[in-house]
């Protein structure tokens, strides 16, 4: 099918731009986007195949996660695990903790409902039954410690999940799951995981829709507030005779923490006497990651402040000592870039740029949040500081490239398609570079590219990153040529003909035409 794509557009092509090979030329053609609209590079080796627009800085969509990810792995080791922690001051007398419990934020990605479980039982197997102080909320790793609030949406699904902003405790991933039932005149509704005094209810219309385009009559969900409970409302219609799930963020992530910690508590026999509030942790030994040998050298300290939880040895000392009561760690970080790369994760993303912010290798423990060095800086500030370093170690221009949150859901975002490729070639020079290559997409088989180039060679043999905003697609890679040659792919495409798979078609062009080139 692809071929007699590209062989139509041969067909219908003029003048071929003189950079590109005539199939691509005419497949842009076809499209009817510009030359100017299009970034394309190949390599093989050293060797250029390809330069066009090869220095135009251009929106890169989730391109921009190999920025992130190759850094992170480059900068953190493969060993490298987040952690988060159950912490406290206070004695343990009777079955009652006599202060405050710390839960402090270490960007663990898989901090979750059956985790916060686990952690609560932890305490209750330590004799624990009553809190008297408050529960301190920590997410100062990052800063801001909230960088959700104030934010203005993205899009017009600010409660999709794509959307969720990442703080340093991030639990479930701010995520209610719903499942809707419709049955005679009504549509039931279930919400999970269960939280202290958060309900549901519904107030979609049914439909005579098919139940498979229930989502047509969806609209956004909110959250109301009665008092100190707090009902999730559905809007829009929903198709009769129907069962549906889906999830939605529509609690602040306060809310949602705060809630499913009471409820956990409460289930497992437990109380508290105070509140569950936000605040900064008492002092505490640095927080390391999973024990874990590391061969990665420490990145360097970024331009800036460091993170709130860390303090001055003079606060230190006055401060009590805090000691660990539970804790959790995350997955290695190859397992979290494959779930970035290959399906695209943006939350996950963000996290793990906010951790190149905030946190660094450590030989023997693991990581540990970065030292302070004097300076006002955000955390997203420190982590672009810490690609920029690590670009200038392997001689990439970093001319023109703009970072906002280091996934590519921006449209402020901008790299060049040479830089993308000069990601692609340090990734093949890499200690690393299996870790690196197997979280990309395969072509035909899994991610965002499990249904793309079937009938290609490039099928099994293309290992692709995707991209895609509104007008703007983007494929970043290695794709197999025809004499069994790595070669490195680049191709952005910035125009607003790319709609409708007109720019998915010729994206798989140029993959299609490098895995058949000799």
């Amino acid at each position: 099918m692809l071929r007699r794509l590209i062989l139509a557009a041969l067909l219908a092509a003029g003048t071929a731009h003189a950079e590109l090979p005539e199939p691509i030329s005419a497949l842009l053609q076809a499209a009817h986007i510009p030359p100017e609209g299009a970034g394309i590079v190949v390599m093989r080796g050293d060797a250029t195949l390809v330069s066009h627009n090869a220095q135009q800085s251009m929106q890169p969509a989730s391109t921009m996660k190999l920025f992130t990810t190759l850094t992170a792995l480059e900068q953190l080791g493969p060993a490298f695990r987040a952690r988060t922690e159950f912490r406290t001051s206070a004695e343990v007398v009777n079955g009652v903790l006599q202060g405050d419990l710390v839960l402090r934020g270490g960007a663990d990605v898989d901090l979750n409902e059956d985790v916060l479980l686990h952690m609560l039982q932890a305490l209750r197997n330590q004799g624990i039954q009553k809190i008297k102080g408050d529960v301190i909320l920590d997410r100062q790793l990052f800063q801001p410690a909230r960088p959700d609030v104030g934010q203005p949406p993205f899009d017009e699904y600010p409660w999709a999940y794509y959307n969720v902003i990442p703080d340093a405790l991030l639990t479930g991933t701010n995520l209610l799951k719903v499942e809707m039932r419709s049955t005679g005149s009504k549509v039931g509704l279930v919400v999970m995981p269960e939280m202290d005094k958060v309900g549901i209810r519904s107030e979609m219309k049914l439909s005579d829709a098919p139940c498979a385009s229930w989502e047509q009559g969806w609209r956004s969900p909110d959250a109301s507030r009665h008092g100190d409970k707090i009902d999730v409302v559905l809007h829009g219609s929903f198709p009769k005779n129907c069962s549906k799930s889906t999830s939605v963020d529509v609690l602040d992530h306060h809310d949602y923490l705060e809630r499913l910690l009471r409820a956990t508590w409460r289930k497992l026999g437990g109380s508290i006497s105070g509140e569950v509030r936000e605040a900064a942790a008492p002092a505490a030994p640095a927080m390391p990651a999973a024990p874990a040998a590391s061969a990665t050298p420490a990145i360097p300290a970024a331009d800036g402040d460091a993170p709130a939880a860390a303090v001055s040895a003079s606060a230190a000392a006055s401060a009590p000592a805090t000691r660990l009561l539970a804790e959790h760690v995350s997955r290695p970080l190859p397992e979290i870039l494959r779930d970035i790369n290959k399906f695209s994760d943006n939350t996950l993303a963000r996290t793990v740029f906010l951790m190149l912010g905030s946190l660094e290798a450590d030989p023997v423990l693991g990581s540990r949040p970065l030292p302070p060095d004097g300076n006002l800086a955000s955390t997203p500030m420190r982590a672009e500081s810490a690609i920029r370093a690590w670009l200038q170690t392997q001689r990439i221009d970093a001319n023109g490239l703009v970072f906002d949150n280091g996934s590519g859901l921006s449209r402020t975002e901008r790299a060049t398609p040479a830089q993308l490729a000069g990601v692609l070639q340090a990734g093949l020079k890499s200690l690393w570079m299996p870790e690196f290559l197997s979280s990309l997409p395969i072509a035909a088989t899994d991610g965002t590219m499990r249904k793309r180039l079937k009938d290609s060679p490039a099928a099994l043999r293309a290992r692709i990153k995707t991209g895609s905003l509104k007008s703007v697609i983007a494929i970043a890679g290695y794709v197999t040529d025809a004499n069994n040659q790595p070669c490195i792919v680049v191709a952005i495409l910035n125009d607003e003909h790319v709609a409708n798979g007109a720019g998915r078609t010729v994206l798989d062009g140029v993959i299609d035409w490098v895995a058949r080139s000799r």
